[in-house]
């Protein structure tokens, strides 16, 4: 990793030290390094692409996104990107370092955003932050900004459901391991039901607890992470996202929280209240069953096949993570039944 980064910031000059792997990071490696360059010392982070990940994205796009939200949420400032890893061998970028926690310092251990634990004081200092930031990206004007790989819907309403069951169908034929009807059977219904989009947004894709820091001590949140997903889509989809069991923890008094932040009516209705758009109850149900398909889709695909031939350093975690595609084929099959009904 230091040769890597000597060669990336060789025109830069400075000196490269204290390189050390950061924990979790299951999609890409992330490493904290200190730089000594024409900014003076500082600690950066660079976020690289393994062998083999749960996703397949793209740190060129990665890096457009989180430079077009530097004044609309905070996000960490992009410094050096390597999009075709001539440098460090595999693409990666380098941003400013974001200090904060994923989740209260109280917190049981567990795999960030999955199911986190909040109690009602963290819920008050977190869910407007949360809810602000989801809504000021939606209300992003990206027709105006520098997002040159990111395409635009066209005309057809249908288009931007359709290029999502068409990029994780294809996620999904590369990397299966082992055929699940309740797959084919979700995709078909997919296909026919695709709602339309008329005002398409910015979508980040993965906006959930866990992809967020905060001040340990005044829960002021420093950095919205993980970007790199992030697409031109129907804001619908990252409403239903949230609705996944998967990161949804059940609160002192025994009710379920989305993120661990919100029961379900107040996320919905606080989104409609403040945004000023308004959620069709159809159109969520797509996307509700869009991503239940998607996180199987990565757990039974993705993860298997990168764990199994050795190529990400999560290994472990990956085949952990697969064991909740059960929950996730569960709540698949209650959407679809729900239709049928």
């Amino acid at each position: 990793m230091s040769e890597g980064l000597s060669r990336l910031l060789a025109e830069e000059g400075g000196a490269i030290s204290d390189v050390r792997r950061m924990s979790g990071g299951a999609s890409k490696e992330q490493f904290l390094f200190i730089y000594d360059g024409p900014r003076g010392r500082e600690q950066l982070v660079l976020r690289m692409d393994p062998l083999e990940g749960l996703l397949e994205t793209c740190r060129r796009r990665e890096a457009q996104v989180l430079r077009a939200m530097r004044d609309v949420v905070p996000v960490p400032e992009v410094l050096y990107v390597d999009a075709d890893g001539s440098a460090l061998g595999l693409p990666g970028l380098v941003t400013s370092f974001v200090s904060g926690v994923a989740k209260p310092p109280q917190a049981a251990a567990s795999v960030s955003g999955l199911r986190t634990d909040f109690d009602e004081g963290w819920r008050a200092l977190l869910a407007p932050a949360f809810m602000d930031n989801l809504i000021r990206i939606h209300g992003f004007d990206f027709r105006s900004a520098d997002l040159p790989d990111f395409a635009v819907p066209d005309a057809d309403p249908l288009q931007p459901a359709l290029r999502q069951v068409n990029w994780w169908a294809l996620a999904w034929r590369d990397d299966v391991v082992d055929a699940f009807p309740i797959m084919a059977i979700a995709e078909g219904w997919m296909r026919e039901n695709l709602p339309a989009c008329n005002e398409p947004v910015l979508v980040h894709g993965d906006y959930r607890t866990g992809n967020y820091l905060f001040d340990p001590e005044d829960g002021r949140v420093t950095a919205v992470l993980d970007w790199e997903l992030a697409h031109i889509g129907d804001f619908h989809e990252d409403l239903a996202w949230n609705l996944q069991p998967i990161f949804a923890n059940k609160g002192e008094d025994g009710r379920e929280r989305i993120s661990g932040l919100f029961t379900r009516e107040d996320f919905l209705e606080g989104y409609e209240r403040h945004s000023g758009r308004v959620i069709d109850p159809k159109t969520l149900h797509f996307y509700n069953v869009l991503n239940a398909w998607k996180c199987a889709v990565i757990d039974l695909s993705s993860c298997l096949t990168a764990a199994r031939d050795g190529n990400n350093h999560q290994d472990v975690l990956l085949s952990w993570l697969a064991t909740s595609a059960h929950m996730v084929l569960d709540h698949l099959a209650e959407l679809l039944a729900e239709d049928i009904h």
